[in-house]
């Protein structure tokens, strides 16, 4: 698992019933891990994120050993919790309550993440990218090589 990394954007559109279709690149990796199952959660910056099984379960742990000061995002990210099967045709049913948290509507980016994949509204990517660029660099990559 420490070799499986997501990496890259893909500019997906929900269908009518809610689900998007896993791009031929993530599902190799997927396929590469044994992993049909994903749990899909909200993330603080109003995207989801998307987990394979065994990266949730280590996200999960890590979440639940927060002490009580953290409870309310503990609450966040396990009460919000959905877990997934990608189905037959590669797609996979993102829940109305985390459309609705995220803004889902139509069109989407599923962005990679390292350990996991974030699902955000096109719209809103755009814009929370556009004010980053725009943003000071963080202390910790002034020094950073590119």
């Amino acid at each position: 698992m420490a070799n499986i990394v997501f990496q890259g954007p893909a500019a997906l559109t929900l269908d009518g019933k809610g689900r998007i279709a896993v791009p031929a690149r993530h599902r190799e990796l997927l396929t590469a891990m044994g992993c049909s199952q994903l749990t899909i959660t909200k993330h603080p910056v109003g995207s989801l994120m998307i987990f394979p099984r065994p990266a949730w379960e280590t996200f999960r742990d890590k979440v639940s050993a927060l002490p009580m000061e953290a409870a309310g995002w503990k609450r966040v990210f396990l009460g919000n919790a959905m877990d997934v099967d990608i189905d037959a045709s590669n797609r996979v049913l993102v829940a109305p309550e985390l459309r609705l948290a995220a803004g889902l509507v139509r069109d989407v980016m599923l962005i990679g993440m390292g350990s996991h994949l974030e699902l955000w509204d096109a719209q809103r990517y755009a814009e929370h990218e556009a004010k980053v660029m725009q943003s000071d660099m963080p202390e910790s990559l002034k020094s950073f090589s590119f």
